[in-house]
């Protein structure tokens, strides 16, 4: 069973330490059998006790535990700049030596950038600590503007919720996206977000305007119902929408981060995806189903966003 160890530090935030414990520990796999076994960890062993503010937190393992890890998640603290122990650093550098998984949450991120994970790659974190996570790592290409991001061994993710949304990635990861479709019901979350924190920043970022609340839900829901249509085009979206073209790109970009026809095509693949994991459709089917012309189009698109073949992902999570 895949084992996850999250870090407990002194200080925590709660919200970003229960996300991934509540994810993982009702994660079921199809025969009913948990897909996760959930460790809590803090420095100062067995019973240590953790400052989480409104309350105090007494962990069940200390940092040994983190020799068995296939994942390690670092939660954020209220004081992210301060230096961790250097007990915890060392933890977490011998646990990447053994290519270990590790992610973060929220300001999180600043604990892997001192323990030198971070160099050279790119990472996020909640929008309030991307200026001073740059400042302060300047080996680290810092994207404020994203919910997570996934560099195969090191995950990052941003503020708050957007942990939610990099424990759901990561379930997809290990066991494809129905598991992690039933994890989201869950958690009452959708399994993926359209955009990023970009939506969400009100400062130092004027030039992404603020969301418009739930202006495209009717459409989005259309869209859905509508992926199977070939002949769907940016014309017949704005049409539905009741705007121009360029009104319609506009709205998509202020509350969604990307423009209607990427959202359309990312929605037929989480589409196919399902179906490959479901049924024992016919790939060639299976993007007729979900709205591409052709089959080499469809295996282009999916390659693409997933990283993998359609047939390739069938074979690893059907």
């Amino acid at each position: 069973m895949h084992t996850v160890v999250i870090l407990a530090l002194d200080r925590v935030i709660p919200f970003d330490l229960a996300t991934p414990i509540e994810v993982f520990r009702r994660t079921r796999l199809p025969d009913g059998r948990p897909g996760y076994r959930v460790r809590v960890a803090a420095p100062g062993g067995p019973g240590a006790e953790v400052d989480a503010g409104a309350f105090t937190v007494r962990a069940r393992h200390g940092l040994d535990v983190l020799d068995a890890a296939d994942t390690v998640i670092v939660p954020g603290v209220h004081e992210p700049d301060a230096p961790p122990a250097p007990e915890v650093l060392d933890a977490l550098k011998a646990a990447a030596a053994r290519g270990t998984r590790i992610a973060s949450i929220c300001v999180g991120t600043f604990t892997l950038a001192a323990a030198g994970l971070l160099a050279g790659l790119r990472a996020t974190t909640h929008w309030a600590g991307a200026a001073a996570l740059a400042a302060a790592y300047p080996d680290v290409a810092v994207d404020p503007d994203v919910l997570y991001v996934d560099n195969g061994q090191i995950l990052t993710s941003a503020g708050a919720a957007a942990g939610l949304d990099l424990c759901l990635h990561m379930i997809r990861r290990d066991y494809g996206s129905a598991v992690a479709a039933d994890a989201a019901r869950l958690s009452v979350m959708p399994l993926e977000r359209e955009g990023g924190q970009a939506q969400f920043i009100v400062q130092p970022y004027p030039h992404r305007p603020a969301p418009r609340g739930s202006a495209l839900e009717p459409l989005l829901a259309w869209l859905e119902d509508n992926l199977g249509r070939e002949d769907l085009a940016l014309a017949d979206i704005a049409a539905r929408s009741g705007t121009s073209t360029r009104t319609l790109i506009r709205r998509f970009r202020e509350q969604t981060g990307s423009t209607p026809l990427q959202w359309l095509h990312r929605a037929r693949v989480r589409r196919a995806q399902h179906l490959l994991e479901t049924t024992d459709h016919p790939v060639e089917r299976i993007g007729a189903q979900v709205g591409f012309g052709s089959p080499a189009a469809f295996r282009d698109r999916f390659k693409r966003t997933t990283g993998v073949s359609p047939n390739a992902y069938r074979r690893a999570f059907r």
